[in-house]
């Protein structure tokens, strides 16, 4: 026999997202083979072939566009960062272009590549800079908020203390040494002199 306890643990709730997500995702499925169906009824297979094939090809295009503006932003941001270096002045921090929105655009070109009617128009709408801009607001605001919300010790707190206590990325290993040859913070038999640790 054990004499060990059961610990009853309370059922986790799932959250409202996991629970609607696979019905939104099925209900936009059915919705995008119905559309095909009726275009296909309306106006023939070939044109529905070639409504595919021009998303395909013009989501292709405007994800390559958006990854050469990134690579573009991303040298043009190490460019200055060493021109700063070697003048000797103190790193700026990066500004990004307003309005560049390369993430929404490469969302933008992912839903024009999905074949459907429905993420064509969403990927098209995306295009659009003052749709992409309040799409990109929002998405920061949810995302800041979610991280705000984190439980402690989580990626989100994780994330926020390294931006605050190391902005440079830079970690120093080290022992606190008191004035009497003691390590700090130590109690009981193992307290006598330690030499610091060399690499």
């Amino acid at each position: 026999m054990s004499s060990g306890t059961s610990t009853a643990t309370a059922p986790r709730q799932r959250s409202r997202t996991r629970t609607f997500l696979p019905l939104a995702v099925a209900g936009w499925l059915v919705l995008e083979i119905w559309l095909l169906s009726l275009v296909a009824g309306a106006a023939g297979g070939f044109t529905v072939a070639g409504l595919l094939a021009g998303g395909l090809v013009l989501g292709v295009v405007v994800i390559k566009r958006a990854g050469r503006r990134a690579f573009k932003n991303l040298t043009r941001t190490f460019q200055q960062a060493q021109e700063q270096g070697m003048s000797g002045a103190a790193p700026a921090a990066p500004q990004s272009a307003q309005g560049s929105g390369n993430g929404m655009t490469m969302l933008a070109g992912l839903l024009l590549i999905l074949p459907g009617l429905l993420s064509d128009v969403a990927g098209l709408l995306l295009l659009l800079p003052p749709v992409r801009a309040f799409a990109s607001r929002r998405a920061e605001t949810t995302l800041e908020r979610k991280m705000a919300s984190a439980a402690p010790g989580g990626f989100g707190d994780a994330y926020t203390q390294a931006r605050i206590h190391f902005p440079d990325g830079k970690v120093v290993q080290g022992e606190v040494i008191r004035e009497d040859g003691s390590p700090a913070g130590r109690t009981g038999p193992d307290t006598g002199y330690r030499p610091p640790l060399t690499p």
